[in-house]
């Protein structure tokens, strides 16, 4: 064999070895993506879960006469600008997933509020299908953590793989951009203080 022919050889070979590396890494890329989507959509589905029992909780709430009506306004207030805000997980940009968050957050805060006041009526507390709502709702709650937890995981899972040499030259390339997970909610670094 002649060098040209050993040369030519040699060049297929390493173009054939990189283009391999590439495609591997490229579907990679886009399983790990399909992974962040699929975990962002069981998050939206755990917080639709939760607003689908809102409705259930309000209705039974409003049935103790004498219940303080603003606080049910406002839980119904933040249940419809929590389930009119909605992200695509093909979109997920930091502002709109700290929209998202915040939009879910406020109504974390009314269901709060609600569930503290319903403290001072004895028979809604006592109120079989308040309780089992109640039940229904704290479940939800942890599911919602388990679920976001789940997405977080899979963003960095994503982030790792985008950001390391040299797969970071091929996701530029390709348009694979770095996600943003779930942080913290505002505030939530200072404890709640209890008085008695």
């Amino acid at each position: 064999m002649n060098t040209k022919r050993i040369t030519l050889i040699v060049i297929i070979g390493l173009i054939v070895l990189i283009g391999g590396c590439g495609m591997s890494g490229y579907n990679g890329l886009v399983k790990l993506d399909e992974t962040v989507s699929q975990s962002w959509n069981n998050v939206q589905s755990d917080y639709q879960r939760r607003a689908d029992l809102i409705p259930n909780l309000v209705n039974t709430v409003k049935g103790e006469a004498n219940f303080e009506q603003t606080t049910l306004e406002n839980v119904v207030k933040a249940r419809a600008s929590a389930t009119q805000m909605k992200v695509d997980a093909k979109d997920l940009t930091p502002e709109k997933l700290q929209e998202f968050q915040a939009t879910q957050g406020q109504l974390s805060q009314a269901l709060g509020r609600l569930l503290m006041v319903t403290e001072n009526y004895p028979n809604l507390r006592a109120n079989e299908a308040f309780r089992g709502l109640q039940a229904q709702l704290e479940g939800t709650e942890n599911r919602i953590k388990v679920s976001r937890n789940d997405f977080n995981a899979a963003v960095a899972a994503y982030n790792v793989k985008a950001r390391s040499f040299p797969m970071n030259i091929l996701a530029s390339i390709t348009g694979f951009k770095v996600k943003e997970g779930f942080k913290a909610d505002a505030g939530s670094e200072k404890a709640p203080e209890v008085k008695f």
